[in-house]
């Protein structure tokens, strides 16, 4: 199963949610974060169900601690299976990492048959190689 985000996300439908990289204080300034705004992205909301949008920190030192923040994600994902998550590439832009640093950590979504979370093309190539 490869559900795969769209690289470029400029709209979404009824169900989708826009799941985007934060900082912990919710500084939703730049990037994707920036964009999220527009979906309901809440100023000073950090992490979570916000609108349309869905944050994970990933303003970090090293890429692990994203991890429980993913996981959280994840789990709350498989109780929502009437929703869409469609991933941006989190923690690849002002955070500073690449996609072979974030995408084991959602490797479950493979693992599991997590069927309503779409990922970027690029976290499943991470994957594979």
């Amino acid at each position: 199963m490869q559900n795969i985000s769209p690289k470029w996300i400029n709209s979404l439908n009824e169900n989708e949610i826009f799941v985007f990289g934060s900082n912990l204080a919710g500084f939703h300034g730049g990037g994707a974060a920036e964009l999220a705004m527009e979906w309901g992205a809440v100023w000073g909301q950090g992490v979570g169900l916000q609108g349309k949008t869905y944050a994970i920190p990933t303003m970090f030192k090293t890429a692990e601690e994203m991890k429980p923040y993913i996981d959280d994600f994840l789990a709350f994902a498989k109780l929502h299976p009437e929703l869409k998550f469609l991933v941006t590439e989190i923690g690849c832009g002002i955070a500073g990492f690449t996609p072979k640093d974030i995408a084991p950590f959602f490797k479950a979504v493979i693992d599991d048959k997590i069927e309503n979370v779409y990922l970027p093309e690029t976290f499943f190539s991470a994957l594979k190689g």
